[in-house]
């Protein structure tokens, strides 16, 4: 059996979440592996709909163990709130199926103040920020000064860290003339939801090892997309973590022996939520057309995604990147009924042509797509199972991909329901 990692392949918002349940289905524990609540996944599964931010997907079923790791940053409120959500819904969350790692930092009401006041400060150079404090987290973490988990357990050591960082955050929040917050408010807080949390906190880490050892099949859940790496994405637009693959070993404390396949998550097309290069863009009734029929508006803020045609530059260095065994293309349906379709395959930068996405935001700005035109099919392709009830021009256009981008296609998913997928290969079989 093999240990699965799924990740974004594009600017996130690929689909991971039908893509995650499908896996999630096959394997025996879930695991998020980095970000926080400002990830967002929709889940359909038989004709339900679930919206899940931090819990990893695998919640929904009731025979498997979800966990969330050491590399998420986490509201104990936005957690909280979601487990009663999902309750409400019918599903069961109990410490018997659902572990959060004792050794994750906590989001704070004052990295979303922060958030916040840092965002307004920018101006027109926003980063796009969900302004949940996920950052500013990410900072507390990397500084030494993060509350995490395991805190909780002791109240006296919780004051303590409370008090030495609201004083530091203080001081930057009166200095952009934001509102200050109390240290003992936040303590309070935290104490009143102390047990709640609690009683889920567990040794994740540890856990994933016995897991192995009963050679039980892992999925590693990542969030957001390859592109908004903190390191490899297009910065300074990008999340405040790591989103690659290697990241699964190091947010959740397994070797990196226990990934076996890497799946990216890659739509037909392209889209971007914010701000941020985008080369591929159609600011135009193309975009609008691909915005419109797929619905893209984001899970988590509702912002309307920018649409654009598929860059195969860009999925080709995340393949690279990610060490993508295999792709699961999705939203393939969205292109019915287009005449032609455009692929970038390369990018001109100050006259020379290039076959990689530059670091420098000045040259990412700067890039021209070059674009392949291929011819595109009236059929529609929504809801196929197979190969063959897909359009002839369909198949060309996805076996392009695959020469492009330098990664076989495992899966196609050609609706929001779960079962209408094209399987090539599972990912969890060696």
């Amino acid at each position: 059996m093999s240990n699965v990692v799924v990740i974004g392949s594009q600017w996130g918002d690929e689909g991971k979440g039908k893509i995650v349940d499908w896996l999630s289905s096959r394997a025996d524990v879930v695991v998020r592996f980095q970000g926080g609540h400002n990830a967002g996944h929709t889940l359909v599964i038989d004709g339900k709909e679930y919206k899940l931010n931090l819990l990893p997907s695998g919640v929904v079923r009731e025979d498997k163990v979800s966990m969330i790791g050491n590399g998420v940053v986490v509201s104990p409120w936005a957690l909280l709130k979601e487990i009663s959500m999902i309750k409400e819904q019918g599903v069961k969350i109990t410490p018997d199926n659902f572990v959060i790692a004792e050794n994750a930092n906590l989001i704070l009401p004052v990295h979303q103040a922060l958030d916040q006041a840092l965002e307004s400060m920018r101006g027109d150079g926003k980063i796009g920020t969900t302004k949940r404090g996920i950052g500013p987290a990410y900072e507390d973490k990397v500084s030494r000064r993060g509350v995490r988990v395991c805190d909780l357990r002791h109240p006296e050591l919780l004051k303590d860290k409370i008090t030495k960082m609201m004083y530091h955050h203080n001081i930057m929040l009166e200095g952009m003339g934001a509102d200050t917050l109390k240290a003992c408010d936040t303590y309070d807080k935290l104490m009143e939801l102390s047990s709640d949390l609690l009683q889920y906190a567990g040794v994740v880490w540890r856990e994933l090892d016995q897991a192995r050892t009963e050679r039980k099949k892992i999925l590693f859940e990542g969030a957001q997309g390859t592109m908004l790496d903190i390191d490899h994405g297009t910065y300074p637009f990008v999340t405040s973590s790591n989103t690659v693959a290697a990241q699964a070993s190091i947010g959740t404390g397994v070797g990196p022996d226990a990934i076996k396949y890497v799946l990216g998550i890659t739509k037909a097309y392209t889209t971007r939520v914010g701000t941020g290069p985008f080369p591929t863009e159609q600011d135009n009734e193309i975009g609008q057309f691909l915005g419109e029929k797929g619905k893209e508006f984001g899970t988590v803020t509702g912002r309307k995604r920018r649409c654009g045609w598929f860059d195969a530059v860009m999925v080709r260095q995340a393949v690279k990147i990610n060490g993508i065994s295999g792709i699961a293309l999705t939203k393939l349906d969205v292109l019915d009924g287009m005449e032609e379709l455009k692929i970038c395959v390369g990018y001109r930068l100050n006259g020379e042509e290039i076959d990689y996405y530059p670091s420098s935001q000045i040259d990412q700005a700067a890039v021209e797509p070059i674009y392949e035109t291929m011819s595109g099919w009236s059929e529609t392709t929504y809801g196929a199972r197979t190969w063959g009830e897909l359009p002839a021009a369909a198949v060309k256009y996805v076996r392009h991909i695959e020469e492009l981008i330098g990664a076989p296609v495992s899966m196609l998913s050609t609706s929001p329901e779960r079962d209408d997928t094209i399987l090539m290969r599972d990912p969890f079989v060696d």
